[in-house]
């Protein structure tokens, strides 16, 4: 009977610590990609006077696009491994009204992953 609550009590101890933050990293956590990844070598062969079409040939379609107006699009690509900090890729691209990529912004930023 002893030996039967004891191993009640250790396995409901167990159950209960698994949930605390000191065993936090013992909990699998997939990484999570979402957005438009993008290589190093494509955002390099991106060029200033490149049109619309040009550059959805090396990128592909844009993830967001200005809701007032087709001429800023966004790359935008949100990586969270497991246990880690979250880091965010914005490739922000800007056409003129006639088509052609006028400007180029590739901002990367680091985000304080929140405790759960």
């Amino acid at each position: 009977m002893r030996c039967k609550l004891l191993t009640a009590a250790v396995v409901a101890i167990g159950i209960l610590l698994t949930g605390c933050s000191t065993f936090q990293k013992v909990v699998y956590r997939p990484d999570i990609n979402q957005g438009n990844f993008l290589t190093p070598a494509e955002v390099s062969k991106l060029q200033k006077g490149m049109t619309k079409q040009q550059v959805v040939y090396i990128l592909g379609t844009p993830l967001m696009q200005d809701p007032f107006g087709s001429d800023t699009w966004y790359y935008v690509f949100r990586q969270q491994p497991g246990h880690q900090d979250v880091t965010q890729q914005t490739l922000t691209l800007t056409f003129n009204s006639g088509g052609t990529l006028t400007s180029i912004n590739n901002d990367t930023s680091m985000m304080k992953q929140r405790d759960e």
